[in-house]
């Protein structure tokens, strides 16, 4: 078999595999928090696509579930920004998702088998030029930080980058982070003048190495979708996950529920001035979450929260919660 053709085989393989996408809710399906929040200007898990996050120390953004999109793709990820910005040497604005270790063992992370792994997206932003992707190692501190380039101004381009796997440091087999993408559209000159293009000890010089583009005046944007983690030094096609099958992986990490009255959970009677209310779950939390509720009548007098249900316990005989939030995310 010619090496075209074993290429061509290995491909095929990979791409009839499901689950090989290692990234949750990359088609960007999933806003369970809503699709836009204005006057963003702290780190946070903004109202737009589960499971990303947006980290930065100065700007003001609209970060919003998009309906412009590449073709097969009907969502992505914006973050637009609405206020100018002056970049400072220790300024940076990035997107992130974070992976749990125990997701991630099939990496073989600190053996000699250790896997490479491919980042491919879809990336569009009116501000062309060098961009950085950090693939940022939780276990042992480590940036791994790529570019690449935006060509062609407001046009949806396609990226693939590779990262070789790390034979010296394992990954925990646990719910905690172990490895992130971060893709930056700002950094300061404090975090963008390290050689990027290998796994280095956590320096703030590579933590944005090579980034040159900035988007940093008003109404710049930058979006994303089609992003997909896979093991593998090629890109295969993008995995396209069902959408009941997404939500389910997002709320193991956040868990919304708005009811209305007629499907209320009703406190039950539990003795002349107590009563208890339980929730389950639709899955399990990745760990006990904080939970937040707003209640139709009855008073709240504690609640308690596991990977598994809501429960609260009212000082009233009734108690009726009209919406419930629980978040567990990293």
């Amino acid at each position: 078999m010619s090496k075209a053709a074993e290429l061509a085989a290995l491909i095929g393989s990979q791409t009839a595999q499901s689950n090989r996408n290692l990234i949750i809710n990359g088609a960007m399906q999933v806003a369970q928090r809503g699709t836009s929040e204005t006057s963003v200007s702290t780190s946070q898990y903004a109202n737009a696509c589960d499971r990303f996050k947006v980290n930065g120390n100065n700007g003001t953004w609209t970060i919003s579930q998009d309906t412009n999109a590449p073709s097969g793709f009907s969502n992505s990820f914006k973050m637009l920004l609405t206020a100018t910005e002056t970049i400072g040497g220790t300024s940076y604005w990035s997107v992130e998702q974070k992976m749990e270790g125990q997701n991630l063992q099939g990496l073989a992370y600190g053996t000699s088998a250790a896997k490479t792994v491919t980042v491919s997206f879809y990336v569009k932003s009116n501000i062309t030029g060098t961009y950085c992707l950090n693939l940022y190692q939780d276990d042992g501190t480590k940036n791994f930080p790529k570019t690449y380039t935006i060509d062609s101004a407001n046009t949806w381009e396609r990226k693939t980058i590779s990262f070789v796997g790390d034979t010296s440091t394992a990954l925990d087999n646990d719910n905690a982070t172990s490895l992130r993408t971060q893709f930056f559209v700002v950094a300061g000159s404090s975090y963008n003048s390290g050689s990027a293009g290998s796994r280095v000890a956590y320096s703030d010089a590579t933590f944005a190495a090579g980034q040159s583009a900035q988007v940093d005046a008003v109404n710049d944007y930058w979006q994303i979708t089609g992003l997909q983690l896979e093991i593998g030094e090629q890109a295969t096609p993008f995995e396209h996950r069902s959408f009941g099958d997404e939500l389910a992986r997002c709320q193991r990490y956040y868990f919304e529920i708005n009811w209305d009255a007629n499907e209320r959970p009703l406190g039950a009677y539990y003795n002349s001035s107590r009563s208890v209310c339980t929730q389950s779950f639709h899955v399990q939390m990745r760990t006990d979450p904080t939970v937040t509720s707003t209640f139709a009548a009855g008073g709240l007098q504690s609640d308690y929260s596991n990977e598994h249900c809501f429960r609260w316990y009212g000082n009233q005989q009734q108690i009726s919660v009209s919406s419930a939030k629980a978040d567990a995310e990293m």
